[in-house]
């Protein structure tokens, strides 16, 4: 059975509350129920994990290679637009990558619309809510099938 990271970066744990007009009023635990509920249903094991801190995302993504994890789901949160090194880390996996952002980050603030991370990774999917880490989850399941 495949397994799969699903690594949320900073701010995510306050889905739910944080500018629910902007990121709905999901929570992070009901999303990675969602997750858990989806990966049953395509033969895929994952584990979601979230940190507020750059460090901590990375040591979870040489760790996801190190375990043999076969893929990574990410939403980055800011770090998509600022860390280099995380775009680093993904690369140096050569892990297949799917990124992810509720909102339609192109639709916001212009510095929301630069990602390091998306020229590394097998396909974005944003704007979708809830849906597209969802949608998310069934590339990279289709990526490692």
């Amino acid at each position: 059975m495949p397994k799969v990271v699903v690594l949320h970066g900073p701010n995510l744990n306050m889905l739910g509350i944080r500018e629910p007009e902007v990121y709905g009023t999901t929570t992070l635990a009901q999303i990675d129920q969602r997750l858990a509920l989806l990966a049953d249903d395509l033969d895929l094991e994952i584990l979601s994990r979230q940190s507020n801190k750059e460090g901590v995302l990375i040591d979870w993504i040489h760790g996801a290679y190190a375990e043999g994890f076969d893929g990574i789901l990410i939403n980055a949160g800011g770090y998509t637009h600022t860390s280099v090194a995380l775009r680093d880390a993904l690369a140096a996996t050569g892990l297949p990558v799917v990124e992810v952002h509720l909102s339609n980050v192109h639709a916001r603030e212009e510095f929301r619309h630069r990602s390091f991370i998306a020229p590394i990774a097998k396909g974005v999917i944003m704007g979708f809510g809830v849906d597209s880490y969802l949608l998310g989850l069934r590339a990279i399941a289709s990526l490692l099938s």
